[in-house]
């Protein structure tokens, strides 16, 4: 791909399930920057924090560029032979259940489809599992016990139009920001929106929140059922929703009810007065959104937790409407079209079961399979179970590190490294998975491959290669549909883009569906790639004219996204085409048009003028369009399609608000649910470890850990307790503590903080043996699961927690990565110009002089040193030429240097002596303050500066925001931002 004029490309941020379109720009130089979309309806142009510094993540250092066997480099088709003959010959001598798949919501939904394609359909083995299965798979099987389907009811329009937002498990400040602000802009424009927030931590999404109920781990269960029963006590009942759309509402009511309040409190560790406050709140909210993430779904109850808030709103007819429903947001960017393609070991394909005879004889039908998968397959934790005792001998991971996403990983580590044959298909050439495989292949990355993904309101969106793939990586759905073929199943994987892929999955969703699947996006199975190119985001479902829209006698609720005239996804930025309407939908009404891309520009003729065969590739367009009328017979649309139609898939769309869910008899399931009281602590692990995300790092830190603004925010792993618990425990602010469960220990900085819940631990699960020494939480979590989903419980760990205790502890910038860290604890980070690199030792004996060469890699630099061993004060500065090589600075305690200061002097010139020694002596100059922890990633401003802006009179987030930019970008930061004001005021007035 020749880079010859500034031009920017519409695409989708690569993070989350939120889905927010991307602008990236590339100028003639090649240099990328990233803004957001602001057409795209997902973000409307904002982006988190992590969005934001994309173009940071998109380097080839530790890049995989070349296949590799063994550890040596191997040309691709001996790589690929290699993967097809041994997975083919263990078939033949295992069978088809000794091989397996592990896959990733990093995959596009082309990459996807393939995927299953060749495990369900020609393989004939449902192993195929996902690292979604550890995110999402309680809400899946949740949904399809209530409503028959994996259907998500809402959109995020929902989330501006509610009166009352319950958040369930849901840091949706870090972990999902874009909504946040979403609801933050919509609250601030009707303030008398509420907001309730439910969870154990008072989290920074606290800070929106009306009314925080800091519920006991796993009494979600009891809180739905309490209020279930409370609603029915108190006649908050849609008796007539209840009695046309749903069944088992009786057995589910008086299972509740055997719960009484006093009861639903001592299960919650609520008070009363708090239970009874929030459902009088919800029971007289008919507006009402409850979104709920992985603090519902992480746990050996989440499929319960999911049922239980789907019964409130099924009781109350809250739901299908605009402003009202449960909600599931998704933690990865395409665990949603995963769920579209049956990229899970317990589904089929376009949402059938591998259950269902009829569903299984479609599929292999559409396929023309040899053999399909007839019974389910392994579930991630099954799995894993599977290649440790040697059942699972071929293992292909794709797109993901279960090494450290896994619970129990050390555990999962030994089977890895156990199995007899081992591939993985990675972007880098290090992470804690790569290491043990035997073929490795080069995957393109963000930026370079070319597909969809789905959002959590069904929104599917284009990821567009802007940037050529670099050495001999290539797509994911490329390297499939390879091993397919030399596996002798080539006719059916000939796919050469794409374009052709996505096309065959649309017009599977669609084929023999007749309204009776809610997943049906058949009015795009015969896009070209012309077509292809230039898609538009949009919801589905959206059939082919003349199919049934959803069951007859259901309409969607329409309003909100409006069809638009938008510019193509790839312009030149010094000169667009302003007459171009490419077409936004097979459906839209109207002249049509086409864009065909030349070079970096765009060329667009009316549909007469187009080649005979991409006009024929719309099949089943009506003429007419906007003009028409509709023309409803038994459910389907058989007439032209007016614009306003929700099936264009740009209205939003909404299910079940008439009731016809995906049941035999059309009604939505309530599940009558007994909650129970499980207590897992015992005298040797006193409390219970939660585990979760943070705001500016992601997964397991193979894109975000690239980024130096990512990097500084928080650069090591942590564990919050509360200040009781440390006093108990022997833990000061700072110190290195040691948390460990009955499966292994972590060293980790200990921030003692009351937003932590007493008598439970939180800590990140990013960490890993590439960034810290003894990181990787999920060593600690256990292979616990949901009975019905199979999702770990990877929040409700019995845990013990005790000081590490330090000889020394020291923090180091260098410019070059160390080679090796001789510290009993270490973690590492970037920072422009080099890393930063935190440091504890056991003994203070050390040789620090020989420690400080080895870190800074530096044989002939210049050193400045000053040494009280008394005082255990060591402070160590190497130059080459003018420029800091690297800095160590050592101290008997938590070592009192500005982070910030120290890894910014990596970029700067030292040319004096005094210059120099400032950094021997830690700090700056009196006319260079130090900014502090950087709080606005997007900005990097840190605390001091925040701090001085408020004695200053910035008294608001909207002042700071105005005096320095903290927080007016993704707004992740805001309720940081509030609480640095509120405690500067508290100060000020002592």
């Amino acid at each position: 791909m020749e880079i010859i004029e500034t031009r920017e490309v519409r695409t989708t941020c690569p993070y989350c399930g939120v889905g927010c379109g991307v602008l990236a720009k590339i100028a003639a130089d090649g240099q990328v920057s990233v803004r957001g979309d602001p057409g795209h309806p997902a973000n409307f142009g904002r982006l988190c924090s992590k969005g934001s510094a994309l173009a940071e993540t998109i380097d080839l250092d530790g890049r995989l560029l070349h296949p590799e066997i063994h550890d040596r480099r191997a040309g691709w088709n001996e790589a690929l032979d290699l993967v097809a003959s041994t997975f083919s010959q263990t078939i033949a001598e295992h069978g088809p259940e000794a091989v397996a798949f592990y896959v990733s919501g990093q995959l596009l939904t082309e990459d996807y489809y393939l995927a299953n394609k060749l495990m369900k359909g020609f393989i004939g083995s449902a192993n195929i599992d996902t690292n979604s299965r550890l995110c999402m798979a309680s809400s899946v099987a949740g949904h399809r016990r209530a409503f028959g389907s994996d259907t998500v009811p809402g959109t995020y329009e929902d989330l501006e139009l509610a009166d009352l937002i319950v958040l369930v498990g849901s840091n949706l400040a870090w972990c999902h920001p874009v909504l946040y602000q979403r609801i933050a802009a919509a609250r601030e424009k009707r303030p008398e929106m509420k907001v309730v927030l439910v969870d154990p931590r008072r989290t920074m999404t606290s800070e929106i929140a009306d009314m925080h109920l800091a519920i006991a781990p796993d009494g979600d269960v009891a809180l739905f059922t309490g209020l279930l029963a409370w609603l029915g006590q108190h006649n908050a009942l849609d008796r007539a929703y209840i009695t046309a759309h749903t069944t088992g509402f009786g057995q589910a009511l008086f299972a509740a009810s055997a719960l009484d309040l006093a009861g639903v409190a001592a299960a919650t560790g609520l008070s009363e007065d708090k239970l009874v406050r929030f459902y009088s709140l919800f029971a007289a909210t008919a507006q009402t959104v409850t979104v709920y993430s992985q603090g519902v779904n992480q746990s050996s109850s989440g499929t319960d937790k999911v049922n239980a808030i789907i019964n409130c709103h099924l009781a109350t007819g809250r739901i299908g409407k605009p402003g009202a429903g449960p909600f599931s947001v998704t933690g990865q960017p395409n665990a949603m079209g995963g769920r579209e393609v049956g990229g899970m070991a317990n589904m089929l394909a376009a949402h059938m079961e591998i259950e269902n005879p009829r569903h299984r004889e479609r599929v292999e039908r559409f396929w023309d399979a040899p053999t399909i998968a007839r019974r389910l397959g392994l579930k991630a934790v099954d799995m894993f179970g599977a290649v440790a005792d040697g059942r699972i001998k071929a293992l292909w991971i794709m797109a993901t590190n279960p090494v450290d996403s896994m619970p129990d990983a050390d555990a999962v580590e030994a089977a890895i490294k156990a199995c007899p044959f081992v591939v993985v298909s990675d972007v880098l050439a290090e992470t804690d998975t790569v290491r043990h495989a035997h073929v490795r292949l080069p995957a393109a990355a963000w930026g370079e491959k070319d597909g969809t993904v789905t959002n959590s309101e069904r929104r599917i969106s284009r990821q567009r290669a802007f940037l050529p793939t670099p050495g001999e990586a290539r797509p994911d759905w490329w390297i499939l549909a390879e091993v397919a073929r030399r596996m002798g199943f080539g006719e059916a994987f000939a796919h050469a883009t794409p374009a052709e892929i996505f096309a065959e999955h649309a017009a599977l969703s669609g084929f023999e569906n007749d309204g009776a699947r809610d997943f049906d996006i058949g009015a795009y199975g015969a896009v070209d790639a012309v077509d292809y190119a230039a898609l538009e985001p949009f919801q589905w479902p959206a059939p082919s004219p003349g199919a049934p829209l959803w069951p007859a006698g259901h309409l969607p609720l329409k309003g909100g996204d409006k069809l638009s005239s938008r510019p193509s996804p790839i312009f030149t930025v010094e000169e667009k085409v302003p007459a171009l309407k490419p077409p936004i939908s097979p459906l839209e009404g109207g002249e049509e048009w086409s864009a065909q891309r030349t070079g970096s520009q765009l060329l667009g003729f009316p549909n007469d003028e187009r080649p005979e065969r991409q006009r024929r590739a719309r099949s089943g367009r009506t003429e007419g369009g906007a003009q028409a009328r509709l023309h409803v017979e038994g459910g389907a649309y058989t007439g032209p399609w007016p614009d306003e139609i929700a099936s264009t898939g740009h209205q939003p769309t909404r299910f079940f608000a008439n009731g016809n869910f995906y049941t035999p008899d059309r009604k939505a399931r309530f599940v009558a649910l007994r909650p129970t009281v499980d207590t897992r602590t015992t005298p040797d692990f006193p409390l219970v470890l939660n585990t979760g995300r943070i705001r500016d790092h992601w997964h397991t830190m193979t894109r975000t850990g690239k980024s130096p603004r990512l990097s500084q925010h928080i650069a090591e792993p942590f564990v919050e307790i509360h200040p009781e618990d440390a006093q108990r425990h022997g833990i000061g602010d700072a110190d290195i503590a040691r948390v460990s469960t009955p499966r292994g220990e972590v060293l980790v900085r200990a921030l003692v903080t009351t937003r932590q819940r007493q008598g439970s631990l939180f800590a990140p699960m990013h960490w890993t043996d590439q960034f810290a020494a003894r990181g990787r939480l999920d060593t600690l979590t256990a292979s616990l699961t949901d009975p019905v989903s199979g999702q770990p419980a990877l929040k409700h760990v019995a845990a013990r927690i005790e000081k590490f205790t330090a000889g020394a502890f020291g923090f180091a910038v260098t410019r070059k990565r160390p080679a090796t860290m001789a510290a009993d604890y270490w973690a590492i980070a970037r920072c422009r110009g080099g890393w930063r690199v935190e440091l504890a030792f056991a003994r203070d004996d050390v040789d620090w002089t020989a420690l400080a060469n080895s870190l800074f890699d530096a044989a002939d630099a210049e050193i400045l040193a000053y040494h009280d061993s008394e005082a255990g004060q060591h402070r160590i500065a190497a130059f080459e030429g003018e420029h800091l090589a690297g800095a160590l600075f050592i101290a008997p305690g938590p070592v009192a240097v500005s982070r910030r200061w120290a890894a910014e002097q990596l970029a700067e010139i030292h040319a004096s002596q005094r210059q120099r020694f400032r950094i021997v002596a830690g700090r700056a100059g009196a006319e260079r303050p130090d900014a502090g922890a950087t709080v606005c990633s997007c900005f990097n401003v840190g605390v001091n500066q925040i701090t001085a802006a408020a004695a200053a009179g910035c008294t608001s987030v909207e002042a700071i925001g105005a005096t320095l930019k903290a927080g007016t970008n993704c707004g992740s930061c805001r309720s940081e931002i509030r609480a640095i004001i509120a405690a500067h005021r508290v100060q000020a007035a002592e």
